[in-house]
């Protein structure tokens, strides 16, 4: 599958080597695509990474993750929107202490045709690069569309090593939002650090 990843900090490179691995192109979208900075992710990327930039990242993938700041949602789509429509789009994002930290507001308004998620953003990346905690399997949670995409995204999560759990459609994006702030308050309210994370038990 070809992926397009709109940021390289930890979230994106992370998820975006992880998947590289598990045999998908990536093409990272980044403002400034030369020079040293990006040299490691390209090192390790089984040679399926590139570095390119946003806008012919974008055009390559027909799932789109965005992992940027949350304040820079809205620029993005309202520069690059006409090359959005159509694909399935992971809102990695978080403005946190903002009443949204999603950025799907401003995402559908200009992209009304692309297929939302809300994914990755619940959890530190370090749970992203080692997906099991005191032997057990994380659990994601995220909502958003339904159908064939759903079912690429569920893909997607598993190939990071996490276990998938759907909890509906966008309108439960405040459920998943709130468990981004549980794992804050937690990791750093409670000083429980990063490595933390959540498990669904059901009979």
């Amino acid at each position: 599958m070809n992926i397009s990843i709109i940021g390289t900090g930890n979230i994106g490179s992370t998820l975006g080597l992880k998947w590289a691995r598990a045999g998908h192109t990536i093409k990272f979208g980044a403002r400034q695509a030369t020079g040293p900075k990006h040299q490691p992710l390209l090192e390790v990327g089984d040679g399926n990474v590139t570095v390119a930039p946003v806008d012919e990242a974008i055009g390559f993938g027909g799932v789109v993750l965005l992992a940027i700041p949350g304040r820079a949602v809205e620029p993005l789509v309202a520069e690059f929107g006409d090359a959005l429509a159509g694909k399935i789009i992971i809102d990695a994002t978080n403005q946190i202490g903002q009443v949204e930290m999603n950025g799907l507001g401003p995402i559908s308004a200009r992209v009304p045709t692309a297929r939302l998620f809300r994914a990755f953003n619940s959890l530190g990346w370090e749970n992203f690069d080692n997906p099991r905690l005191g032997g057990s399997q994380i659990d994601l949670f995220f909502c958003g569309d339904t159908g064939d995409a759903r079912q690429t995204v569920e893909s997607l999560i598993v190939d990071v090593g996490l276990r998938p759990v759907y909890i509906g459609d966008l309108t439960q994006v405040e459920v998943v939002d709130n468990l981004t702030k549980l794992w804050f308050a937690l990791a750093f309210g409670q000083g429980y650090g990063r490595r933390l994370a959540f498990k669904m038990l059901a009979e």
